[in-house]
């Protein structure tokens, strides 16, 4: 019996030791697959065959191969790639192109190859031949940068197109390019190897449908101006930017019994809208822009006429369109009103009434604004029939309660109707819950700029447009972190404006401040900004 014992003792103690003890599996796999074999061998020169093999020494999966694969010069036809969903020891790639004569070739991988088990990625494996008798071995290097964002996008396609007899400006919105790389998901540099030597065009392209084509529409275009000469040892840096598209009217719709809504893309400002139809003395019309939309509103009083025939032209462009607008018993829009701040009020905001129907008048006489529920204060107001909208001034105290009431009769719009009893109370916070920000400008500063205070997603919160040096004093500010920029206005319209590749102009210069800046509840802070060129 106590020999049973001490067996049964002895095998818990090793039983426990054992659980304690357990193996963890063994260090994590971190190495990536290796290639080690090719057939053809890498580097083949007077290439012939239609499929490449690519051997690993363990087994291996593709991922995101629709932005990790680059093939330079880029297959008209997209090469077959297998097997792309289990794992295996191999990639083949049939190709399904007849290649051009005596051309170097790259297949760069990307990190699109990982292993089985762990995903460890074999980054930036490259596959190289060439259908001539030797390899071509110039190499570019640059980078890449967003016109208006701190950051560029991912998998910029970075682009060189042979200038010769058949390059044009508009080539590249019809043929791929030569020779193709693309940035990767973290750090935004390129490289192109394996070139001949020549004269390039270089652009960088955030293709959006990865056509190997710029398409204005949904693509971004950074372009170098001057011919890039192979060999060099320049660093190029390509600056990307949304073109505002070209004039472009949309066919336009009856959306109501009072209004036809005309759709465009591009610059409105020189678009002119008219009637053939002969209309009656007893309908009125007005234009007006859509707030925030690439829409022009044709309102008018209401007609029994079966349709209406427009002509929209821009002489700008030269474009002439005729439109036929079918009538249909539709409702008629009607007044509405809407603030531009309720509840809270900040010392930097406005008061503002916006309509959806054109507004034609203001009687301040059925407007009024009261402090704390009882006291009369004064306001200025002004009409911006641009944007539909009235902006009310008037001097906000800390720690106070306003209140602005519309009697009926207020506000008149087109059509002659006018709003019910509306009232809209604000109220402020103390001078304390807010804090301040002198921003002082240095180095190499081209005046005019527009000095930008934005939120961490972009949006800009303040701005100040100065023509000549001055401190910038940014007040009121709400606690929380800002990102500071500076638009160098170089044509003076207080505003950013982009690039056009056709046009040859890039986007005007934004310079960002180091990092974010912190504002905290009755804080007062100055930073100084250095700009370089």
């Amino acid at each position: 019996m106590l020999g049973f014992l001490f067996v049964a003792f002895t095998v818990l103690a090793l039983w426990q030791c054992a659980k304690r003890g357990s193996p963890s599996g063994g260090p994590k796999d971190v190495t990536p697959p290796k290639l080690v074999r090719a057939e053809p061998e890498n580097f083949t020169i007077n290439f012939k065959s239609e499929k490449i093999r690519l051997y690993f020494d363990e087994l291996i999966k593709l991922e995101d191969v629709q932005n990790q694969l680059v093939v330079s010069p880029p297959f008209k036809n997209p090469a077959t790639i297998t097997p792309m969903g289990g794992p295996s020891k191999y990639i083949e790639v049939v190709i399904n192109d007849t290649l051009r004569e005596n051309t170097t070739y790259t297949i760069n991988f990307g990190q699109s190859i990982v292993d089985n088990n762990e995903g460890n990625p074999n980054s930036f494996l490259t596959y190289v031949f060439s259908t001539g008798d030797y390899l071509d071995s110039l190499t570019l290097n640059g980078a890449v940068k967003d016109a208006i964002n701190r950051k560029a996008d991912e998998f910029i396609s970075v682009m060189l197109y042979e200038i010769d007899s058949a390059y044009t400006d508009s080539t590249i919105y019809k043929e791929p390019p030569l020779y193709i790389t693309n940035t990767g998901d973290s750090l935004p540099f390129f490289e192109l190897k394996n070139l001949k030597g020549g004269k390039y065009a270089l652009f960088g392209l955030k293709d959006v449908n990865k056509n190997n084509m710029f398409n204005q529409a949904q693509d971004k275009i950074g372009f170098i101006e001057d011919t890039i000469t192979l060999p060099t040892d320049s660093i190029y840096v390509l600056n990307l930017f949304q073109e505002e598209l070209n004039y472009k009217p949309s066919v336009p719709s009856l959306t109501a019994k009072n209004k036809i809504i005309f759709g465009y893309q591009g610059d409105y400002r020189d678009m002119e809208i008219e009637t053939l139809t002969l209309m009656p003395d007893s309908v009125k019309s007005t234009i007006l822009k859509e707030r925030d939309k690439d829409t022009l509103n044709y309102w008018f009083t209401p007609t029994d006429l079966d349709s209406i025939i427009f002509t929209v032209k821009n002489d700008e462009v030269e474009v002439l369109d005729t439109f036929t607008v079918k009538m249909r018993d539709l409702p008629m829009d009607s007044l509405k009103l809407s603030t531009s701040v309720s509840g809270k009020f900040n010392f930097e905001d406005t008061f503002s009434v916006l309509a959806n129907t054109p507004i034609a008048s203001l009687d301040t006489s059925q407007v009024s604004l009261m402090v704390s529920d009882t006291i009369p204060a004064n306001y200025s107001f002004e009409l911006d029939t641009l944007k539909n909208k009235v902006d009310f001034d008037f001097e906000a105290e800390p720690n106070q309660k306003y209140s602005f009431s519309f009697l009926p009769g207020a506000i008149t719009d087109f059509f002659g109707v006018q709003n019910d009893t509306l009232d809209y109370n604000l109220s402020t916070g103390g001078l304390s819950d807010y804090g301040n920000l002198t921003m002082i400008l240095g180095g190499e500063v081209n005046y005019p700029v527009i000095v930008q205070l934005t939120n961490e997603k972009g949006v800009v919160q303040r701005e100040i447009i100065a023509a000549e040096p001055q401190s910038f004093e940014f007040n009121n500010l709400s606690p929380g972190n800002y990102i500071a920029r500076v638009v160098l206005d170089k044509n003076g319209n207080g505003q950013w404006d982009t690039g056009n590749f056709l046009e040859k102009r890039q986007p005007e210069e934004i310079s960002y401040y180091p990092g974010a800046i912190e504002i905290r509840a009755n804080w007062i802070k100055e930073e100084t900004f250095i700009l370089s060129n």
